[in-house]
């Protein structure tokens, strides 16, 4: 192997030559790498017998141990930083623990548990802590007093964890493992000074559900930020936080889009990837589907690809992280590579940071043979000194001045990009929320939306999408909101804004429709659309004409004793065709009549949209009303659909603004005819409901004099 690192700039290739001489990795592979008690000291296990402690700054092993021919390690061996001894579990129950001077791990202490285990974790600060496969989480010391403890099942039936990590949050262990079931994900966090077990479902959100492949994690004071990389080749992000407002309940939590695209959607072996700082992720795999794999460094803040490197050889899909080493199998190699971080920075992240530190520092990769080293030794190849290091990002907690989280959101939204802003929104309406909460999300609003009129360019849509559904927005808040979605024809936006404001004005509410009427159905189906109050709108009406069903009384009279009632099943039989709109659009009308409105001020407006478009919403109107007319109840199928006195009071606001115009049209005649009818057959079932009226007024004045009759009687009344 030459030279890995070229000194210079953070953004040109990680790794400038090729790779040469690599020897045969063993088909077993490796269990894990973990941090010993020392800094450049790790422990490697592989996926058959064996441990080796190995120094990078020498270059060499300091140590190795075999269990029995016939025993298997089933998860890699962790150092105890509180005692400096080994733990290690082998066929999943026989716990072992050693140090530096024993030879024979069949001679240490042995322990066999009473429950499969399926992962060790250690961590400076705190015991190593044991996570069984049934979910149940114990300490190392509680666990070695009695062994034999039961063992509860925190997980359900079917339910296999994939995934876990541990963190040190305000000096108190924090444990987050995931697990899978049936396609869908579940995160649970476990809290050591509170002992508080929380359950999180992993939502996907509106995207299309994709198989994750590798998951990592960071955390800061309030959230866990878990990355998943998915089979679409995209990295997601899902914050968890860390004290649950109800730990009791089964709570949700949606992922989101962090990067898109880092690896081909097509890769399903050595795909993984893992966080290095708060800004900056290692992801391995093929960039492209015909491509070899490559280990690139991505910037999450900036969205920035910030140095790759084509892995020629292949390699396993493992990649571990540890202080200022990563550690990643490439072909046959187990190779280590010692790197710094850069500062966070947009220059940083557009390769034009201008270093004013010393250059110097050397970065020396090496190359372990793991055929050799599970016989005698390990054998190294030593590549030249690095000319080029990532700076790790430093970040001084304690001298830092605490701005309220409000503050430093206004803050952020005035210069940080889109995604940053997405990320940091979702922080601030995760925490409780304070009195003013109202004021400071319209101020946010505020912010972005003078950001959008002053840069074109800039549109936090998914930001702004999550404020508005805070409940607590309205349109005399953040007028300016609407005004910038009608600008950009962000329809779903609009449908949101008309779902959440009580006080759109009028004339805004004309413009949404005008743009619901005339958007391309092509555009539409590539748009995001709230669907709850549209339901089996593609269907027909009736399969049957309702002039044939002669048999059946409607609204108390039969259509061969009454020409009102046939006069509105033909009607009926004649328009009980599809939908004229397509779902999407209905949805957005829907919006529409949901809207409250002035009669008087919205009439004017009414005028000013296109006769075409005036003659398409009535037909759209008159389709929901005879989709009314199927039941008895007179109401849509659907999650808040529109009721049927919206309906009609829209069809009379259009007729009354625009029927002089729409009379006109000869596309109009249809409809404006069978309207008439409709209304015909109203008048007459309204004038029999008077007839009615009349008796049962007859019928109350008799019921009123029953006091004046005897026990029993018989009585005849005629109804005419």
């Amino acid at each position: 192997m030459r030279n890995l690192y070229t000194q210079g700039n953070p953004c040109r290739c990680l790794i400038d030559t090729d790779v040469e001489a690599l020897c045969r990795l063993t088909p077993d592979g490796l269990l894990g790498v973990e941090q010993s008690d020392k800094t450049d000291q790790f422990l490697v296990t592989d996926s058959g017998r064996t441990v080796i402690l190995y120094k990078v700054s020498d270059q060499k092993p300091l140590g190795s141990w075999s269990v029995k021919q016939g025993q298997i390690i089933t998860c890699p061996a962790v150092c105890n930083f509180q005692t400096g001894e080994y733990v290690v579990v082998h066929d999943s129950k026989v716990l072992r623990i050693w140090n530096n001077e024993d030879v024979n791990l069949d001679k240490v202490f042995k322990a066999t548990l009473s429950a499969e285990v399926y992962r060790i974790h250690s961590i400076q600060g705190t015991e190593p802590l044991v996570l069984f496969k049934e979910g149940a989480v114990r300490g190392l010391e509680a666990l070695l007093a009695e062994p034999q403890q039961k063992i509860e099942t925190v997980i359900s039936d079917e339910e296999v964890i994939k995934w876990t990590k541990v963190f040190m949050v305000f000096r108190h262990p924090v444990l987050i493992f995931i697990t899978e079931k049936c396609g869908n994900y579940f995160a649970y966090v476990q809290m050591f000074n509170s002992n508080i077990l929380s359950k999180y479902t992993l939502l996907l959100g509106q995207e299309e559900k994709s198989i994750i492949q590798s998951f990592t994690a960071s955390v800061d004071r309030k959230f866990i930020s878990l990355m998943s990389l998915t089979s679409d080749g995209c990295i997601y992000e899902t914050l968890i936080p860390i004290r649950p407002n109800d730990p009791e309940k089964n709570q949700r939590v949606v992922r989101s889009l962090l990067l898109k695209a880092v690896v081909s959607g097509n890769a399903r072996n050595g795909v993984t990837l893992t966080v290095l700082d708060q800004d900056h992720v290692a992801v391995l795999g093929p960039p492209l589907p015909a491509s070899k794999e490559c280990l690139a460094i991505w910037n999450t803040k900036f969205q920035t690809l910030q140095a790759s490197k084509e892995l020629p050889q292949g390699t396993s899909g493992q990649l571990w992280y540890y202080g200022e080493n990563l550690f990643m199998l490439h072909g046959k190699f187990l190779t280590v590579i010692p790197y710094k971080c850069e500062v966070s920075s947009l220059a940083g992240a557009l390769g034009k940071l201008k270093h004013s530190q010393d250059l110097g520092t050397h970065a020396m990769p090496h190359f372990v043979n793991w055929e050799t080293s599970q016989g005698c030794g390990l054998e190294f190849q030593d590549s030249e000194p690095s000319k080029r290091i990532l700076r790790r990002r430093k970040i001084e907690v304690s001298v830092e001045p605490e701005y309220p989280a409000s503050k430093q959101l206004l803050s952020t939204v005035k210069k940080d990009s889109e995604k940053h802003i997405e990320v940091e929104v979702r922080k601030f309406l995760a925490v409780k929320r304070t009195p003013d909460f109202q004021i400071v999300t319209g101020d946010i609003v505020t912010g972005l939306v003078g950001r959008c009129r002053a840069e074109p360019s800039f549109y936090p849509r998914s930001a702004l999408m999550q404020l508005i559904q805070t409940h607590v927005l309205s349109y005399s808040l953040c007028p300016a909101l609407m005004e910038v979605a009608l600008e950009k024809t962000d329809v779903q936006m609009l449908q949101l804004c008309l779902q959440q404001f009580p006080d759109v004005p009028e004339s805004v509410i004309c413009t949404c429709l005008k743009i619901f009427l005339s958007i391309g159905d092509d555009s539409l189906q590539e748009t995001d659309i709230n669907m709850e109050s549209v339901s089996n709108y593609s269907d027909t009406v009736q399969d049957e004409k309702m002039e044939e069903q002669t048999e059946i009384v409607q609204n108390g009279f039969s259509p061969e004793e009454d020409n009102c009632g046939q006069e509105k099943s033909q009607a009926a039989a004649e328009e009980a065709t599809s939908c004229p709109v397509i779902p999407k659009r209905a949805a957005l009308l829907n919006a529409i009549l949901h809207s409250a409105y002035s009669e008087t001020f919205l009439l004017p407006h009414l005028k000013d949209i296109p006769a075409q478009h005036i003659t398409l919403f009535l037909q759209y109107l008159y389709f929901l009303y005879l989709k009314c007319s199927e039941n008895a109840t007179m109401t849509l199928p659907g999650i808040h659909p529109p009721t049927l006195n919206q309906i009609m009071d829209w069809i009379c606001l259009l007729l009354d603004a625009n029927f002089t115009v729409v009379v006109m049209i000869p596309e109009a005649k249809r409809l404006l005819l069978s309207l008439y009818k409709f209304v015909k057959s109203q008048i007459c079932i309204c004038s029999e409901l008077n007839k009615i009226e009349v008796s049962f007024r007859e019928l109350q004045k008799l019921n009123q004099e029953k006091n004046n009759r005897e026990l029993y009687s018989i009585e005849v009344l005629e109804l005419f």
